[in-house]
C-alpha cells in the first residue's frame, strides 16, 4: 500500500545535522530534477531582491526571513522529514510515538509530495524550506506542473501493484494523477465535519482525521488491495464511511465525523 501525504506549510528548522545530500534520497530517478528545482529556488532568494523573492513565494512582507533561509538551503542542517514537517496532519499522525512495527510501515507506505523534492519517504534528511506547489519558479514555471510531468514512474514503482491512498490537498494532488490503468485501485479522501445534521469541509477537521485516520493504519497493520476493500477495512477500525462512484481521480471516500 502506498499513502499519498501533502507536505505542510510549517516546518521545524532542525538545528543540527548534516547538509542536505540528494543522492542519499528516495527515489533517484528524481535527483536531477530535484536539483534543477533546488537551484532555481536558490537562484531567485539570493538576489538582491528579497521582497520581490518573498512576493514569488507566497510570503508576506514580514517573512522574508524565509527568503534567507532558502538561499542557504545548501548549508542548512537537515532531520527526517516526518521530523521537519509541523502541520496539524503531521501532528495527529505523530510517527515518533508510533509502535516499532508502524514506524516500519511509516518508511514502507508513506510518501510526502513536496514542491522542492517532488516525492519523499518520511526518513529523508531535509531542512526546513519554503516552496508551495503553486509557485511560479523562474526557468521552469510552476512548480506543481513541473513535478506532474516527472512523477509518474515515482510513484508507480512506490505503489506497486498495491493500493494508492491519496491524502493530498488539491495543489499537490496535482503532482500527479493516476492513469487509466491505474485509478482502479486509487482511493481518495474526503473528511466530512458532521454537525446537527450539517456536513461541511473543515481544513483543520480535515487534516487531524487525516492523520488520526493514517495513524491508525500503520499501528493496524492490514493492507487492502482495493478501494472497497479498504472501505471495509476503515469501517472494521471504527470510522463511518460513505463510499460514492468511482471518478478520473480514483474512488473518492467520505470519511464522516462528528468530533475530533
Amino acid at each position: 500500500m502506498l499513502i499519498l501525504l501533502p507536505p505542510s506549510e510549517g516546518k521545524a528548522a532542525p538545528r543540527r545535522g548534516r547538509p542536505l545530500d540528494l543522492a542519499s534520497m528516495s527515489f533517484p530517478g528524481l535527483h536531477g530534477h530535484r536539483a534543477v528545482v533546488l537551484d532555481a529556488l536558490r537562484a531567485l532568494c539570493t538576489t538582491n531582491q528579497p521582497a520581490l523573492a518573498a512576493e514569488l513565494l507566497g510570503l508576506g512582507s514580514t517573512q522574508t526571513g524565509e527568503v534567507a533561509r532558502n538561499a542557504h538551503l545548501l548549508e542548512a542542517p537537515t532531520a527526517r522529514a516526518d521530523s521537519v514537517y509541523r502541520g496539524v496532519l503531521y501532528e495527529a499522525l505523530d510517527v515518533a510515538s508510533l509502535s516499532a512495527p508502524a514506524r516500519r510501515r511509516a518508511a514502507r507506505w508513506l510518501a510526502v509530495t513536496s514542491g522542492l523534492f517532488g516525492l519523499l519517504r518520511p526518513v529523508d534528511r531535509i531542512p526546513a524550506y519554503r516552496l508551495s506547489g503553486e509557485v511560479p519558479l523562474p526557468g521552469i514555471g510552476t512548480v506543481s506542473s513541473y513535478w506532474a510531468r516527472r512523477l509518474d514512474r515515482a510513484v508507480r514503482e512506490a505503489a506497486g501493484p498495491g493500493l494508492v491512498v491519496d491524502l493530498r490537498s488539491s495543489t499537490y494532488a496535482s503532482f500527479w494523477r493516476p492513469g487509466a490503468d491505474v485509478v482502479g485501485r486509487v482511493a481518495t479522501v474526503r473528511v466530512l465535519h458532521e454537525v446537527h445534521g450539517a456536513r461541511r469541509v473543515v481544513s483543520h477537521v480535515n487534516k487531524a482525521t487525516k492523520g488520526r485516520l493514517v495513524r491508525t493504519l500503520l499501528e493496524d497493520g492490514g493492507a487492502p488491495r482495493t478501494p472497497s476493500g479498504f472501505a471495509d477495512h476503515l469501517g472494521a477500525l471504527g470510522w463511518k464511511v460513505e463510499q460514492p462512484d468511482l471518478d478520473r481521480h480514483g474512488t473518492r471516500l467520505d470519511v464522516v465525523v462528528n468530533e475530533l
